[in-house]
C-alpha cells in the first residue's frame, strides 16, 4: 500500500505562484509513476495535469503546460507541482497519484486525499 500526502494548497490571486508537494511511502512507491490530477468546481471527474516517470519523462495537460513544472525527488519519494501564472480555471482540489510503471502488470492506483488550490483577487 502507497500512502501520499499532498501539501501546498491555498489561496492564491491570479498571476500568482503555489508549489505542491506529495510526500509518498510504503512499499513499492519509489518505482511508480506519480503525476498530478484536479478537479474543478462543478466537474464530475478529474482531469489530468502533468504526470512523470521515474526516469523523468513527463505529459502535461495542454492547459498547464508552459505554466506549471513537475518534478521529482526519488530519493525523498515526493513529487512537487510548481504552478506559475495561476488563473482562476486553475481553481481546483488537486490530487497526487501514483501507480506502477508500464509493464509492471499491477493495477495499483493510489491517490492522496487532495489539496485546494484556490486563485481569486
Amino acid at each position: 500500500q502507497v500512502q501520499l500526502v499532498e501539501s501546498g494548497g491555498g489561496l492564491v490571486q491570479p498571476g500568482g505562484s503555489l508549489r505542491l508537494s506529495c510526500a509518498a511511502s510504503g512499499a513499492g512507491s519509489s518505482s511508480n509513476t506519480m503525476g498530478w490530477y484536479r478537479q474543478a468546481p462543478g466537474k464530475q471527474r478529474r482531469e489530468l495535469v502533468a504526470i512523470i516517470t521515474t526516469g523523468g519523462r513527463i505529459v502535461y495537460s495542454d492547459s498547464v503546460k508552459g505554466r506549471f513544472t513537475i518534478s521529482r525527488d526519488n530519493a525523498k519519494k515526493t513529487v512537487y507541482l510548481q504552478m506559475n501564472s495561476l488563473s482562476p480555471e486553475d481553481t481546483a482540489i488537486y490530487y497526487c497519484n501514483s501507480r506502477p510503471p508500464y509493464g509492471s502488470n499491477s493495477t495499483s492506483n493510489y491517490w492522496g486525499q487532495g489539496t485546494q488550490v484556490t486563485v481569486s483577487s
